[in-house]
């Protein structure tokens, strides 16, 4: 319990109405962004969020977009996905805001799963594709203009790249360093093609739907018996987005078999075994659900969302790591080389990653 005291998230964690006295509050997970605990009482167990407000200046949005997600999926009563519930406060409310200004909310503990951080075989990738694709099946007709924007410029690579730019103009880092010069260089090569999602989204090719925003492995939860991917959890950035960003980023996570801190970052590669698998999961629970134009676009939403995540990790790294956790200095430029070269491996299997993608696109 780094950012706040033991103290003040037991209150917090008995301000809600979890059904049962509370008896222990423990750290759960290792989320870059939130404090997350687990809370658990003589009734059961219920995880405790504490909102980074830095990250999420609105955070009762958040739980306005929560809300209405559950609303709409209580309506498709068949669903496979397991979706937290929401806790409410003793006095009614969703979340708890308190007398120090700290957002707080509590959500239903998904029983008998588990995480993992990286995967360990294609079967796994497929569990994973098929969880994101009942979530894009589950929401596909719910109103996107129902929905708050949470987080604001959330994947516009253009607009972070131009952060990145911003930044590194007032930064008094030694540029000389020769990971960060080698990360830099990186980036500016690639200044001319941060714009095609956003272009083609501009031009109308590309559509804007609900999409879950960080569908990451950490955050597939996984049967503890069968195995089977069961649930999506971290819905703070469900909101108004592109298809490709959920596609995008859950391939960049899920396809890397060194995960996103390896011992040195050139470990990192994209496996094209680990796609197959995935992308055959997704087509499985949303055939029909993508254009032939979400398809051509696809590829390029592979390599986007990792440089753009490396682009995120860079600039953190010039500001001093004001934004992601870390463990050391130098930790977010190792997050970001290790982005880089997953982007460079993805770049150079671009003709065999739109053969696949048109191969099982045609099921």
């Amino acid at each position: 319990m780094d950012t706040v005291s033991a103290n003040t998230v037991r209150r917090a964690a008995e301000a809600f109405d979890l059904g049962g006295r509370v008896l222990d509050v423990e750290p759960l997970g290792r989320g870059l962004i939130n404090d997350t605990f687990l809370v658990t009482t003589d009734h059961g167990r219920a995880v405790l969020q504490c909102i980074n407000r830095r990250a999420f200046p609105r955070p009762e949005l958040i739980m306005q977009n929560l809300r209405a997600l559950l609303d709409h999926a209580a309506r498709h009563a068949q669903r496979a996905l397991k979706l937290p519930d929401i806790h409410r406060t003793h006095a009614g409310s969703d979340f708890l805001v308190d007398a120090d200004g700290a957002f707080w909310r509590a959500l239903t503990y998904i029983e008998n799963t588990r995480s993992i951080e990286r995967i360990a075989h294609p079967q796994q990738a497929q569990a994973i594709g098929r969880v994101l694709g009942q979530f894009h099946a589950l929401t596909h007709d719910l109103d996107p203009a129902r929905l708050h924007t949470t987080r604001q410029r959330f994947h516009d690579t253009p607009w972070y790249f131009e952060r990145l730019v911003t930044v590194l103009a007032g930064s008094a880092v030694n540029r000389d360093h020769a990971d960060l010069r080698s990360c830099l260089e990186f980036a500016e090569a690639r200044a001319n093609r941060v714009v095609v999602l956003e272009q083609a989204r501009r031009r109308g090719e590309l559509q804007t739907h609900v999409i879950h925003g960080d569908p990451k492995v950490e955050n597939v939860l996984f049967d503890a018996a069968s195995g089977a991917a069961v649930s999506l959890i971290d819905l703070d950035t469900v909101q108004p987005g592109l298809l490709h960003y959920d596609l995008g980023d859950c391939l960049r996570s899920a396809c890397n078999p060194a995960g996103e801190t390896p011992s040195d970052p050139a470990q990192a590669r994209f496996d094209l075994d680990l796609c197959r698998a995935l992308l055959g999961g997704y087509f499985a629970e949303t055939r029909g659900l993508l254009t032939d134009a979400d398809l051509h676009y696809l590829p390029d939403a592979i390599r986007l969302i990792a440089f753009e995540l490396g682009l995120r990790f860079l600039t953190d790294h010039l500001q001093g790591d004001t934004y992601f956790k870390v463990a050391w200095r130098g930790h977010n430029l190792h997050r970001a080389r290790t982005q880089f070269e997953l982007t460079a491996s993805i770049e150079a299997q671009d003709g065999a990653i739109r053969a696949l993608v048109a191969e099982l696109a045609r099921g």
